[in-house]
């Protein structure tokens, strides 16, 4: 044993030798070797030389370029790390700063560019396009324009420039008459742009000039993390489930990458893309189910599994200002990690739509696990949409979500959904089955939608598809929640379970709790209906999110059940038990904040008896 121990060390030991540092400054060449006193000049120039089991460690300064990384690690503990230097900020552009403006006429001013100024890349000639996308009935372009760091509106003609008119319900009416257009020829292209009362030849004035930041070109470039940057400006195009999928970061079609601690923004459409491989058939799904269905075949053929692809770790990131998606992945995020990121501000501006739009945004949920994420400010909060199985949505906050905060689009379960709290006026789009629902707090509305379109199911942990079946919803378990009626008198019916009073296959219900009149399910045995208002809000302070309610002491005397994965069953469609991706069984016995629950008779809803009366708990935010 002795001799095992020894080589062990030496084997370690070995690794740590061999591995290198390579420093990046501002003050750097490319001809240097990399070390503390020599460091290189870009980043790119590190991730050329860098091999599985160094560091690239990154100064202070501003970087504007792309890391196109040649190479990724060999394992989870043999990987290449990209990361920002303690205590220093490191700034990744995909911009460049644009001097020379002109003035046109009024508080307008134009801009001309050489092609050359773009190289191999113009954004201002790139139109966003792809499968589910709309234009509403104008052109789009991956460029954008900043002034001081803010992106301005693009419009559809110079008029709109000249005399820019407030979007009313934008979240920003005054910033949305800051506008920009765009022409080209063969040789420059020309920016106008309302500044107001700005000199862009005296402030700060950006414009994207690379499709990405950190993006590598080729498949399957492994275990590769991201650390402590601050990335941003990047001309991302559309990024649907049937084309490869470009963020300002993305893994492109790989294998055990870690995102982490980085803040990340203003990416024309997708902040963090863990998708999908492209290939020449690209974005010709014609928009259908079938097509995706088709997509999903190619994929298997490209090496689809958990051995090749999926297991990322994104966490501790904050996202916001991106046009689309904060994060998305369309295959590639299988058996992956999305915990404690900061998303919001996603799909503020509305100018172009689509069906791709969400703080998160995945296909092919597949042993995922979503856990204590702030979601707010978005078009939707997470949309799970197709192939959800196995994935656990734990201790997440959504709310101030335009359409919903949860959508489960033609899922067949087993999917687990648990101590969350729901705020937007619409919670949860069901378009699925075989989802279980515990311990939530769910204070909008329930809409039902049963799918004709023929989706697949796949065998337990795998993404081997065992078979395509429509959706009929219901084979839902709800257990120990809390709802919050109060909507508008005409859509009374939504909230509560009454949704599911009809549903097509059967439902399992047991110990909800139900305010302020939402709607009970019928056939529930052991529930708790109080008709008053808990005058429950979120409030945000300087500090941190809370939760502001008036909690019943009726709610602590239920006789509730612990919920486990034996009280759960398993799903309908896949035969599949709600377990852990080991195969090992759950118990849902701590609570929102990590609080053991009481096994004998947890407490409906996120919080293990959270106290009575007039209660104000934070929700989100450091300790």
């Amino acid at each position: 044993m002795k001799k095992i121990q020894l080589l062990l060390i030496a084997i370690i030991l070995g690794f740590t030798l061999s591995a290198k540092e390579y420093h990046v400054a501002k003050t750097g060449s490319d001809k240097n070797p990399g070390t503390k006193d020599k460091p290189l000049l870009t980043i790119q120039a590190a991730a050329g030389i860098a091999q599985p089991g160094d560091i690239i460690t990154v100064h202070k300064g501003i970087y504007r370029e792309r890391i196109t990384p040649p190479r990724g690690g060999e394992s989870h503990t043999k990987r290449i790390i990209y990361k920002a230097a303690q205590g220093e900020k490191v700034d990744i552009k995909g911009s460049e700063v644009l001097k020379n403006w002109e003035k046109y006429t009024g508080t307008v001013w134009k801009a001309s560019i050489p092609d050359s100024f773009f190289g191999d890349y113009n954004p201002y000639k790139d139109k966003i396009h792809g499968d589910w996308f709309d234009g509403l009935g104008r052109i789009h372009h991956t460029g954008d324009v900043y002034l001081n760091g803010k992106s301005l509106w693009e419009m559809a003609d110079i008029e709109k420039v000249k005399n820019p008119v407030a979007a009313k319900e934008s979240y920003d009416p005054e910033g949305s008459t800051y506008a920009w257009f765009c022409e080209s020829d063969n040789k420059n292209t020309i920016i106008y742009a309302n500044f107001h009362e700005a000199d862009p030849n005296k402030e700060l004035v950006e414009i994207n000039v690379r499709r990405t930041c950190f993006y590598p070109e080729k498949n399957n470039v492994d275990y590769i993390t991201i650390s402590g940057f601050y990335m941003s400006h990047a001309a991302t195009q559309w990024a649907p489930p049937t084309a490869e999928q470009t963020g300002l970061i993305g893994t492109n079609w790989s294998k055990g990458w870690i995102i982490e601690n980085n803040i990340i923004s203003d990416s024309r459409c997708s902040g963090i893309t863990l998708g999908k491989h492209g290939d020449e058939f690209d974005n010709t799904s014609e928009d259908s189910a079938e097509g995706y269905v088709e997509t999903i075949h190619r994929a298997e053929k490209r090496g689809w599994s958990g051995e090749n692809i999926g297991h990322h770790i994104i966490r501790n990131n904050t996202i916001f200002n991106c046009e689309q998606t904060g994060i998305c992945g369309s295959l590639g995020a299988v058996f992956s990690t999305i915990e404690n990121n900061d998303i919001y501000n996603i799909h503020i501006k509305r100018q172009f739509t689509g069906a791709e739009m969400a703080g998160i945004k995945i296909h092919a949920a597949i042993d995922m696990l979503i856990k204590n994420n702030r979601v707010a400010n978005c078009n939707r909060g997470l949309w799970l949409d197709w192939m959800a199985q196995g994935t656990h949505v734990t201790g997440n906050l959504f709310y101030n979500n335009a359409s919903e905060d949860l959508f489960v689009e033609v899922n067949h379960g087993p999917f687990l959904v648990d101590n969350n709290m729901l705020f937007s006026k619409r919670s949860i789009l069901d378009c699925s089955e075989g989802g279980a629902y515990i311990h939530n707090l769910i204070a909008g509305n329930i809409e039902l939608h049963p799918q004709d379109r023929f989706t697949p199911y796949h065998l337990p942990h795998s993404t081997e598809v065992a078979g395509l079946i429509q959706t009929r919803c219901g084979d839902n378990r709800y257990f120990n929640n809390i709802f919050v009626g109060g909507v508008a008198e005409g859509e009374r019916n939504k909230s509560g379970l009454g949704m599911y009073e009809n549903a097509g296959l059967p439902m399992f219900v047991n110990g909800n709790v139900y305010l302020n009149s939402a709607r009970k399910f019928p056939k529930e045995e052991n529930q708790l209906e109080i008709k008053s208002n808990p005058e429950i809000m979120i409030e945000e302070k300087a500090d941190g999110i809370y939760l502001k309610m008036d909690f019943d002491e009726k709610i602590l005397k239920m006789r509730n059940n612990l919920v486990t994965t034996q009280l759960l069953g398993k799903a309908l469609v896949s035969k599949a038990a709600y377990e852990n991706p080991d195969g090992t069984p759950i118990s849902i016995d701590t609570d929102y904040s990590g609080k053991k629950r009481d096994k004998q008779n947890p407490t409906a809803g996120p919080f293990e008896n959270p106290g009575t009366g007039k209660i104000s708990l934070k929700v989100w935010g450091k300790p």
